[in-house]
């Protein structure tokens, strides 16, 4: 067996796909969740056990296990590999056959990180980490935090990783791509992390990719400093602690969205571990779509000052556009989450999470400290403030329903919100169309679902089919015509292999194909498959009677009367035949 066929037969595509998106069964075989490719409401994609491959009906993206790891985690093929055979424990060969230079390359990368966490681990133990510890200490943060949390120091130097990586063996080139070695104009090397407490970053799969920095000098002009963009690390893309919070957000159907680093360490050491953060920068649409996969309901809690507000009321319109349900949390005392946790402890921010206001309460709030809701031009200004934020809202059922809140909670007449609302909502756009699906018959999809799923009966059932001569009329005949070649061309041994099939069709018939195997259930009897075999013979006998009249008629125009009568003996034959059920 090919070591990534071994590696195919351990990885079980519904438990991969299910650590990135909430699955619910849908039948006996399949699995239905949100795309993770695109924005949707109502669940298109679908995993389907018995072939181990994904789809999405909606915008079209799907394959086997390794195509799923290669877009979500944006590897290649050997590096899919890779995280899946570590995943369960197989070896890798020891030959080069599923390396590339990018996986090299990227492998590279990852491995200097890895060295760089135990050199910042293990300076923060030792006795030039003294400041870097009184700091965590100062913090609140107990030693168990700093370990969960792999909390390191970079030292004074600026040379320990340089003469770690130059002991490696890795080129300059290699540690200046991965952005922990920085180059002066001279071409000297130095470490770009000096006499801070290091964070590390993790994508979704657990793997360090980046750091973030926080000074220990309080005249550093850069409070943080954060990782630049590598072959590994996309900070638009990356949530800090999402590796470790998502377990908890899908089990509690919650996400905390907070600001920094030790906001999200210090909420989570209080209790709360379904919490992340941006890396160092603004909260981004590709960040929403990650946090989508595991729940649509996200409590932001910012700081309490001016630039928070001002990030919350940018992110909300975001959020809704995403489909998310976001909820605002306050704090009270001028206190930000990390600060409210250690003063209040757990059981007062658990309050405030109860407290959190949905968004549409929090911006007329915000909208009524600064206009008069008493007069009539007030009221306007409140509900022009909130309509950047509902023209987001796609379900009509929500936006009305918010009306109404909005009615009472403003104190006007419903039908003005509404009126306001659907004006609003007359502007949005942008919806993705729905895929258009291909028009099959039931024979073809009871014929197609059994042979790629009932593997005892998929010789039968192609001998049926074998005795057909032509297959011409139906949508599906191209694809009948390449399970053939492929059951003769011997490929896969003795078996049907779907993929094999779908690599001699075209994108319209693979499409069609999709349909008719994957998005349903078969539980068709052989019995049952072997009418619908019958029912595809019959209308290759309607397609010869329509050919044959279609000729009589050509013949007899052309004054050919013998001929003619030839093949109308020959079509009462045929009908004949027909029903006599031959």
């Amino acid at each position: 067996m090919d070591f990534a066929d071994q590696v195919k037969a351990y990885a079980r595509i519904e438990d991969v796909v299910g650590e990135v998106v909430r699955l619910k069964r849908s039948g006996a075989q399949r699995f239905m969740g949100l795309c993770p490719f695109h924005n949707e409401k109502k669940p298109s994609f679908t995993v389907h056990v018995p072939l181990q491959l994904y789809k999405c009906f909606s915008c079209g993206e799907g394959g086997d296990v390794f195509k799923f790891v290669m877009k979500t985690q944006n590897v290649t093929f050997p590096e899919a590999l890779k995280v899946l055979a570590e995943r369960y424990g197989i070896p890798m060969p020891k030959r080069s056959a599923y390396a590339d230079e990018d996986a090299k390359k990227r492998g590279a990368l990852l491995t200097m990180h890895e060295l760089a966490q135990e050199n910042f681990r293990a300076s923060l133990q030792g006795p030039a980490g003294e400041t870097a510890r009184a700091y965590l200490t100062k913090r609140g943060l107990a030693p168990d935090t700093i370990v969960e949390f792999g909390l390191g120091y970079s030292d004074r130097s600026g040379r320990a990783l340089l003469r770690l990586f130059e002991q490696r063996n890795f080129s300059v080139s290699q540690m200046v791509e991965s952005g922990l070695v920085g180059q002066r104009d001279d071409g000297s090397l130095y470490d770009t992390f000096r006499h801070r407490v290091m964070f590390p970053i993790h994508n979704e799969a657990g793997k360090l990719v980046a750091f973030g920095g926080r000074a220990l000098d309080a005249d550093d002009p850069r409070k943080y400093l954060n990782s630049r963009g590598t072959d590994i690390y996309q900070k638009s893309h990356v949530l800090y602690n999402l590796n470790r919070a998502k377990d908890a957000i899908r089990k509690e159907d919650r996400v905390i969205l907070v600001e920094g680093y030790m906001d999200v360490i210090g909420v989570s050491a209080a209790g709360f571990g379904a919490v992340v953060a941006p890396c160092g920068t603004s909260f981004t649409t590709d960040q929403a779509r990650a946090l989508k996969r595991h729940t649509n309901r996200i409590f932001m809690n910012f700081d309490p000052d001016a630039a928070g507000w001002k990030a919350a009321e940018k992110y909300i319109g975001m959020l809704l556009e995403e489909g998310m349900q976001p909820r605002i949390v306050e704090l009270d005392g001028g206190l930000d989450p990390d600060e409210y946790c250690h003063d209040r402890g757990a059981a007062g921010y658990q309050g405030r999470l109860e407290g959190a206001k949905g968004y549409f309460y929090w911006l007329a709030d915000r909208a009524k400290t600064t206009h008069d809701v008493r007069t009539s031009e007030g009221v306007v200004a409140v509900l022009r403030a909130l309509l950047p934020a509902v023209q987001q809202i796609t379900d009509p059922l929500e936006r009305s329903a918010i009306a109404d809140d909005l009615a009472a909670y403003v104190g006007v007449e419903r039908g003005m919100v509404l009126d306001s609302f659907r004006k609003s909502a007359a502007s949005r756009g942008g919806k993705l169309p729905e895929r258009q699906r291909p028009a099959l018959r039931a024979d073809e999809r009871i014929v197609l679902q059994s042979l790629f799923l009932d593997a005892e009966h998929a010789g039968e059932i192609l001998g049926e089919l074998a005795s057909i001569d032509n297959l011409g009329p139906i949508p599906t005949r191209r694809i009948f015509q390449a399970i053939f070649a492929q059951r003769n061309s011997g490929e896969d041994g003795a078996a049907l292999s779907f993929e094999q099939v779908q690599a001699r069709l075209e994108e319209a018939d693979r499409e069609l194909l999709d349909e008719a195997v994957i998005r349903e259930d078969s539980s068709a009897s052989l019995e049952e498959v072997m009418a619908a075999v019958a029912s595809l013979r019959r209308t290759e006998t309607e397609d010869q009677r329509k050919q044959m009249k279609l000729r009589i008629k050509e013949l007899e125009r052309g004054g050919k009367w013998r001929d003619a009568l030839q093949v109308t003996a020959e079509l009462q034959e045929l009908e004949r035949r027909a029903r006599a059920g031959r």
